[in-house]
């Protein structure tokens, strides 16, 4: 019983300490720090900082081509999304891009990796092609391990077998 007791008076004493502690808002906040403010910097005055994803996704016809069950080749429709990317990073000579490699669920891990890779790079030859320096390409496979739809459907696989253009800085 008196143990009972003493805990719940350690208890007690506990939360009124740490009640004791909390603090308390001030009553006048002090000025943001100049320059946070919602402009971020940026001639479009969108609050879009040039040269970043977002102005990437903003300005191209799509951070992403896709790719036939099993395939890896660049066809007309992915031809002009990469065209669009071109003159982006053409305009943006300082800014670096990783290309992620994606397959659907079929398949090994390992068969996935490989066919994300080869996607890939076929992104990168064909950007290559169009002047970029493929030095400021780097390129990743995820296989099947990051899927943009979940399902087990032709609608889904369609979605997942992709190359996505990221941006990673300057």
């Amino acid at each position: 019983m008196t143990i009972r007791k003493t805990t719940a008076m350690i208890a007690a004493i506990t939360m009124l300490a740490v009640g004791a502690c909390a603090k308390k808002a001030p009553e006048q906040l002090p000025p943001a720090p100049e320059g946070t403010g919602t402009d971020t910097g940026s001639s479009t005055g969108t609050g879009v900082v040039p040269g970043s994803q977002e102005d990437f996704v903003a300005s191209v016809s799509s951070d992403r081509i896709f790719f036939d069950f099993d395939q890896y080749n660049v066809d007309a429709e992915d031809q002009a999304t990469l065209r669009s990317q071109a003159q982006w990073l053409q305009r943006n000579p300082a800014v670096r891009v990783t290309l992620e490699g994606h397959a659907d669920e079929r398949g090994t891990r390992d068969y996935n990796i490989a066919l994300g890779e080869r996607r890939a790079n076929a992104a990168k030859n064909y950007l290559a092609s169009l002047g970029i320096d493929p030095g400021r390409i780097n390129v990743i496979s995820y296989g099947k391990e990051r899927p943009a739809a979940l399902g087990s459907d032709e609608q889904a696989y369609a979605r997942n077998r992709r190359a996505v253009t990221v941006v990673i800085g300057r």
